[in-house]
């Protein structure tokens, strides 16, 4: 047995040895997790990370839209939020509760059938709430801050905390939310409008996504955030990386910020893809990339 294995408490969810993950990635890629933890409720999840020993690795795992696991896998205990964390209801007139494994499409439409505008965005992030509120997600000139109140989440230590949104400490595509938190729920608030009128902005978002990014394949996300004065996709295409390759990644000919598997790529190249996109990239513009993508694990 190893140390991992005796350390771990009891629980009354799911706990998985040697997890595989590439499954549950949008990429289809990458190693197991060395324990994968989907717990039962809150009190399940705050026992557990109580008892946890304070040497292993605790990382939340949400859609894994955004996000390489390298192909060593992941050392620690992964966590998985699932239906338990996934119900959303109305708190007032204008604003929801959201469990911290409620998805983008939830979320927007139940913002959409009470009658609360300014939430459509999320209709876009394939990604559920714990990773909006962790990265500040954002699409189409909004962004998490703009909406959250606060959240709830479950320190690595176990105990329960309430963040608003200025303890979070936003900036573009990050926050302060402390390493091994799990964000168990979370408070957003829009205006009252016309539900006609949000499913109509719901699909004009959706029908701009569909035309403009590779919704249909193996993919991240958005790979690199956007420098100061840029846009990352023109960096990349400036650079002459549109449809470069590396095995079977390859970087999006439709959306240069997006790197694709085509078959049987590998987290090493993805991962390698990137690294050649950052240097090109900065070889022909002085500008650094910096990954948007969230790269967890180890090496093969």
């Amino acid at each position: 047995m190893t140390v991992l294995e005796v350390a771990l408490p009891s629980v009354r969810g799911r706990l998985t040895a040697q997890a595989p993950l590439a499954p549950l990635v949008w990429f289809k890629a990458g190693g197991a997790a060395q324990w994968l933890f989907e717990p039962k409720d809150v009190d399940d999840l705050a026992g557990f990370l109580r008892d946890l020993d304070r040497a292993i690795p605790v990382m939340a795992l949400g859609l894994g839209s955004n996000l390489i696991v390298r192909d060593g896998g992941v050392p620690g205990v992964v966590v998985r939020l699932g239906k338990a964390f996934a119900k959303v209801e109305a708190v007032d007139e204008t604003a929801l509760y959201c469990g911290g494994g409620a998805s983008g499409i939830l979320v927007s439409s139940t913002a959409r059938d009470a009658g609360i505008g300014g939430l459509e965005f999320l209709r876009s992030i394939p990604g559920t709430v714990g990773g909006f509120v962790r990265m500040n997600g954002g699409a189409y000139g909004r962004e998490t801050c703009d909406i959250l109140v606060d959240c709830k989440a479950v320190l690595r230590s176990g105990e329960r905390v309430s963040l608003t949104r200025d303890q979070l400490g936003y900036t573009y595509r990050h926050s302060a939310l402390p390493e091994g938190a799990v964000v168990v729920g979370a408070t957003f608030r829009g205006h009252r409008a016309d539900p006609a009128a949000i499913q109509a902005e719901m699909d004009r978002i959706a029908s701009a996504r569909e035309e403009s990014q590779p919704l249909r394949s193996k993919t991240g996300g958005s790979t690199f955030k956007n420098p100061e004065g840029h846009k990352a996709w023109q960096l990349v295409d400036a650079a002459g990386c549109r449809g470069l390759k590396i095995g079977d990644a390859q970087v999006s000919e439709k959306h240069t910020n997006f790197l694709l598997n085509l078959g049987n790529a590998s987290s090493a190249d993805i991962e390698a893809l990137g690294e050649e996109v950052r240097r090109r990239v900065k070889e022909k513009s002085g500008v650094t990339l910096e990954w948007e993508i969230q790269r967890i694990g180890v090496d093969k």
